[in-house]
């Protein structure tokens, strides 16, 4: 696949599918979505809808039709569309956040992806996304391979798989394979992050500093870390959680209609696709607010009405979710000090701010006093924006940060992984306030604010400069290779890939029932050399093996090996 289909057609894409749905909302809702919300609300959408259709093997093959459809529906029964919509300095920031968060893979001239090193993750969400296109959660059919073994352990289980639908969607559309599209899928959700940013900053007049909050505010250093892990989920929560806060008092608004609320509840019902039903803690906090403001603009039946509509329309919209499990059994550990996952331990609350000058979040920065400085500075900003919003009477804002209720929740009881993921999610919500702070002192006092708006965005980009350094690109000609190995060879299997490669057993040998030599194995591949006390003995996840370390009986199950190109490799035996 070609940069230029990666980068631009496949965001195209996915922009007009997420911009005819939004418009079918809109219609929903008397056409009153504000015009830089269209394309996140058309997001969301096609998160639901994927959940029904990818609920039964039957009809997942009917997804990429039936958004398609519903997307050329949106968009032909708007006509006349009103033009000046969403604001063009607004959309310009968007490209700006979507290049921002796609640089490091822009600029290495090849269509890969990050996060090769640091997390495997990314060869489960191709394998995931793969499946659940075609099949949905079903694995009925997969014969023994790592690519059953992936899907076994995180379909079957209830995985939430709402963030895999519009991914998949736009490539089945474009075409080639999933890798070479997942970077530009972030990228894209970065941006939609930054138009929910953007309503969300509406309270500040001056155009040129309302494009600087939503951009600073978008890229937080730790969200911007765990896109280049390939965090999917986090960039797509953030994303949600922003949008949700931007259409919140859409409900509560003076001559709001029982209808405003088709929005909220999409969205809400979204991050319940994206992240499990326990996701919806993210709004739980914003979702009382608005409840409460209800009951205070039209009484209480009016405000009964609404709430009682919510949650039915909540409800409705999230029955796939609801019936594959409330908790995936297998996500990491929830609670508990033992989760850690990829991580050397919990992650710094200080990171809520957006600025760490580190190239790796898992550590602390080197510039001690530089950091405590540029970091103490965010707080106090943050603190200051906070007072601010609340003087300003900022509703979408304030709803906003109530988002950090359900982020010290997480980090207090929740273990070291689940509180980096929440820390990541609430990452944008922390630099909101502080940008808002920073652009409060700056009314105030010229001086005093061009410094603290400098030392916000400087600690910020300065931050993300590092995190670009440390990147860990993917070698696309090695993994360009092993994909034209699955399609080649594809049903001549079962394979075995001697060399450790996650993203070659899980995803691109999958047509050739791959299995890795130390990677999630159905069949026993013992070593020829027993252990100490005569014990069999397997390679360990993460080495590669020589054939010639292999006992031949398990080299003689596979009818292929796929093998690296190395001048010191023994040749295989020769059946």
């Amino acid at each position: 696949m070609s940069m230029l289909v990666a980068w631009v057609v496949y965001p195209l894409v996915l922009g007009l599918l997420c911009g005819g749905l939004g418009l079918l909302v809109d219609l929903l809702t008397g056409r009153r979505l504000p015009g830089t919300l269209v394309l996140p609300v058309g997001f969301a959408a096609m998160v639901v809808v994927g959940e029904f259709t990818t609920a039964t093997d039957a009809t997942a093959e009917l997804t990429m039709p039936l958004i398609l459809g519903l997307a050329v529906a949106g968009a032909g029964l708007s006509l006349p569309w009103r033009f000046g919509r969403p604001d063009r300095l607004a959309v310009g920031i968007a490209v700006a956040v979507f290049f921002v968060f796609g640089a490091p893979v822009i600029f290495s001239g090849d269509p890969t992806f990050a996060g090769y090193i640091k997390l495997d993750d990314t060869a489960t969400w191709l394998a995931m996304t793969d499946r659940v296109m075609e099949h949905g959660r079903s694995i009925a059919g997969l014969e023994p391979s790592s690519y059953h073994a992936t899907l076994e352990f995180n379909l079957a289980g209830g995985y939430p798989i709402g963030v895999f639908v519009p991914f998949g969607t736009a490539q089945k559309l474009v075409g080639g394979d999933l890798a070479w599209v997942f970077q530009p899928y972030l990228s894209f959700m970065a941006a939609l992050l930054s138009l929910g940013l953007w309503e969300i900053f509406g309270f500040v007049r001056r155009r040129p500093w309302l494009a600087f909050a939503a951009f600073i505010a978008a890229q937080p250093a730790l969200l911007y870390g765990y896109a280049l892990w390939g965090g999917v989920k986090e960039v797509a929560a953030a994303a949600l959680v922003a949008l949700g806060a931007a259409l919140a008092p859409a409900v509560v608004r003076r001559g709001a209609q029982l209808r405003d609320v088709v929005p909220l509840g999409i969205v809400t019902a979204a991050i319940v696709g994206v992240l499990s039903p326990g996701g919806a803690a993210w709004l739980g906090p914003l979702l009382l607010v608005v409840a409460v403001l209800a009951l205070q603009r039209f009484g209480t039946r009016g405000g009964l009405i609404r709430a009682v509509a919510f949650v039915v329309l909540l409800v409705v919209l999230t029955i796939p979710v609801l019936t594959s499990g409330i908790v995936p059994p297998t996500s990491k550990p929830l609670v508990g000090s033992n989760g850690e996952g990829n991580l050397l331990g919990p992650l710094n609350p200080l990171q809520v701010p957006g600025i760490w000058p580190a190239g790796d979040f898992r550590v602390d920065p080197n510039g001690t006093v530089i950091t405590a400085v540029l970091v103490g500075l965010g707080i106090l900003a943050g603190l200051l924006g906070l007072w601010a919003l609340w003087r300003r009477r900022a509703t979408a804002a304030l709803l906003y940060a109530t988002a950090l209720i359900t982020c010290a929740v997480i980090v207090i009881f929740g273990s070291p992984w689940a509180g980096g993921k929440a820390l990541a999610t609430a990452a944008p919500v922390g630099l909101s306030l502080a940008v808002a702070g920073a652009l409060a002192v700056l009314r105030l006092d010229r001086l005093t604010g061009t410094l603290l708006v400098v030392v916000v965005a400087g600690g910020v980009l300065w931050s993300n400069v590092l995190a670009y350094g440390g990147v860990d690109l993917a070698p696309y000609g090695q993994l360009h290779e092993l994909e034209q190995i699955g399609n080649r060879f594809a049903g001549e299997g079962p394979a075995l890939m001697t060399e450790y490669n996650p993203y070659g057993a899980r995803h691109f040998l999958r047509k050739l029932q791959g299995e890795g030599v130390s990677e999630l194995r159905n069949r026993p591949i013992p070593l020829a050399e027993r252990g100490a006390g005569g014990e069999v003995e397997e390679v360990e996840k993460g080495y590669s093996a020589d054939t010639d370390e292999l006992e031949p009986a398990g080299l003689f199950q596979f009818r292929t090996l796929v093998l690296r190109r190395s001048p010191v490799r023994s040749r295989p035996p020769a059946p």
